[in-house]
């Protein structure tokens, strides 16, 4: 629980936390041949790296090991110092590899680590939760993989890399979207570290700057959402949930309002997708939402939240240990009671069905 400013109290779902492999050694130790003795790209993106450094001071912890690699440290600083109540685990990988075969067992590698280290054992193995980590770009490894971990009553989520060399509604996806739904997993979509193919962050090419990279990647977001709803995505499989992993809410309003306005004139040419796009976003659509998103500590930071409905769709996300991770001292003031609830933990516990009464009276 994390006490407010005003004297009340919130619980709080920490929907976006990095976890990583203590070396490479480590990550070895997780893989088999032929892929083990296998050249593979370091953890960080040295290509576009965030000018202060990566991880927030602190996050190395009193051994000095790789941030967001010790269970029990990472519990401490979330549970211990900063009031989170359950967080959902999001491991980080070795971007997207040439290789297909290959970044499928790199990510199996990362599933095994969190769930021998993180949810199934540990201090505080009970309030972490999980996202299996799959590629879109092995449809047959990425079914083998929910059907080998899907089913585990801690694992919350399915989690595929931003970066894509195609937009995510084209029909190769459907059947991961379609393996998704039916397990009853939100696909969960965040920016991809690694240091691997370094798509460029916009469809013109790349930026000069971490600032322009890390500014611009969120419109990728949108650019597979809108993609998806144009391609009828959301009427194929009514029962499929995304989540956006990095930020992007802030962009939905205007994009959908052009959207909306070319779309209903014309859904006669989209009968796959008979609706106006904006309608699809209520229960299928969730952003994770930090402190660099939005109009920051604004007036009208709680308007700027309830268009398009974007107050049941965002959900609180830190994004330790990286940089900008952050907590929810920094949300708006101006937003209402009801909307910080949502965002702190309303909507994630919906999303991921978690019951926070349970949690906090363990807690």
């Amino acid at each position: 629980m994390k006490d407010l400013p005003d004297g009340n109290r919130t619980p709080v779902i920490d929907t976006s936390v990095h976890i990583f492999f203590r070396s490479n050694d480590d990550m070895r130790s997780f893989l088999k041949e032929p892929f083990k003795s296998r050249g593979i790209p370091d953890a960080e993106m040295d290509w576009y790296g965030a000018p202060g450094g990566e991880y927030v001071k602190g996050a190395r912890g009193p051994h000095r090991g790789y941030p967001g690699s010790d269970p029990d440290f990472v519990g401490q600083q979330l549970f211990g110092e900063r009031g989170v109540d359950v967080a959902v685990l999001h491991p980080m990988t070795r971007g997207v590899l040439p290789d297909r075969h290959l970044d499928t067992a790199v990510l199996s590698a990362h599933n095994d680590m969190m769930v021998t280290r993180w949810l199934d054992t540990g201090t505080y193995h009970e309030r972490f939760r999980g996202t299996l980590r799959v590629n879109p770009d092995d449809i047959s490894g990425a079914l083998r993989e929910i059907d080998r971990l899907g089913d585990h009553p801690r694992i919350v989520q399915l989690g595929i890399p931003l970066q894509s060399r195609e937009v995510y509604g084209k029909p190769q996806f459907w059947p991961l979207w379609e393996a998704a739904a039916a397990a009853n997993l939100p696909v969960a979509t965040h920016i991809e570290t690694g240091e691997s193919i370094g798509y460029p962050p916009t469809p013109s090419g790349h930026t000069r700057t971490y600032e322009q990279y890390y500014g611009f990647m969120g419109l990728n977001y949108i650019y597979h959402l809108m993609n998806m709803i144009a391609e009828g995505v959301f009427e194929r499989y009514p029962n499929l949930k995304f989540v956006w992993g990095d930020g992007g809410a802030d962009m939905l309003t205007p994009f959908t309002w052009r959207m909306d306005t070319f779309g209903r004139p014309h859904l006669e040419q989209t009968p796959w997708a008979p609706r106006i796009p904006s309608d699809y976003l209520p229960g299928h659509i969730y952003f994770v939402h930090a402190t660099i998103d939005g109009p920051g500590d604004a007036p009208f930071a709680a308007e700027w939240l309830d268009f398009t409905g974007k107050d049941d769709m965002v959900m609180f996300g830190s994004s330790y240990p990286h940089w900008h991770s952050g907590d929810i001292d920094t949300l708006p003031a101006a937003l209402t009671a009801e909307q910080r609830e949502k965002l702190c933990w309303r909507n994630a516990a919906r999303l991921y069905s978690i019951d926070i009464d349970a949690v906090t009276a363990v807690g």
